[in-house]
């Protein structure tokens, strides 16, 4: 093995162990990342550490701070509430304008993937679980005919880059509900439902998780009893 191919898998085993720690919430947003003590945790350079940081930044997962270094990047109330408002909003558009394209195939396919979703609620990976919502809603917009709504569909989904893992780790309850709206879409679409019904049930869906984001950063924000004096 070469010593670039060494590097690459250091830096392939920092950035897995990193990214585990931050979506199971191990590092809470602000964490500062100290480069050196997670160098010797692992018990490699930092080189390796810091391309894994690199990356992570690079998926909006962390952030550097001048005379800080890098942390966990914080959560950004105000731009994740609009961000998720506008994909509601053009991914409920884009889904509706899918769905008469949608083949048998392609509705089966989410079945599947909503299936395997629904047999990960009992023992819940986060990040293996958004990986898979991120297929199943993939296969319902990505026939949309009109580049233009795509194009902003895919730009919201980039925004939410940093935060999406974060989003069930935070409120697993919201799994569930989620798995069951899946199926309540794909019927309004096997079923040939208007368009307008088919676009306010994936709009909803994704406000629906928003609201519970929120609600659940709230409630972690507020102060306990023993905080007020």
């Amino acid at each position: 093995m070469t010593t670039t191919t060494t590097a690459a898998s250091k830096s392939e085993q920092a950035y897995e162990w990193i990214r585990s720690r931050i979506t199971g919430h191990q590092y809470s947003p602000g964490y500062r990342l100290v480069l050196g003590s997670i160098a010797d945790d692992l018990q490699m350079s930092v080189v390796p550490v810091r391309e894994a940081i690199r990356r992570l930044e690079a998926e909006g997962l962390v952030t550097f701070e001048r005379n800080v270094g890098a942390r966990v990047t914080l959560v950004d109330e105000s731009e994740y509430a609009h961000t998720m408002q506008t994909l509601g909003v053009v991914e409920g558009s884009a889904t509706a304008l899918s769905a008469p394209l949608l083949t048998e195939s392609a509705l089966a396919e989410a079945e599947r993937i909503n299936d395997r979703m629904a047999r990960m609620l009992d023992h819940l990976d986060a990040h293996a679980f958004t990986e898979l919502n991120r297929q199943f809603h993939s296969v319902l917009f990505e026939p949309c005919p009109n580049p233009h709504l795509l194009e902003l569909v895919h730009r919201g989904w980039s925004r939410l880059s940093g935060i999406r893992d974060s989003t069930f780790a935070s409120i697993p309850g919201r799994a569930q509900h989620s798995v069951e709206e899946h199926t309540e879409i794909l019927e309004l679409i096997r079923a040939g439902a208007d368009p307008l019904e088919i676009e306010l049930a994936a709009r909803n869906h994704r406000w629906r998780t928003m609201d519970a984001f929120l609600d659940a950063l709230h409630a972690r924000s507020a102060p306990t009893t023993g905080d007020l004096s």
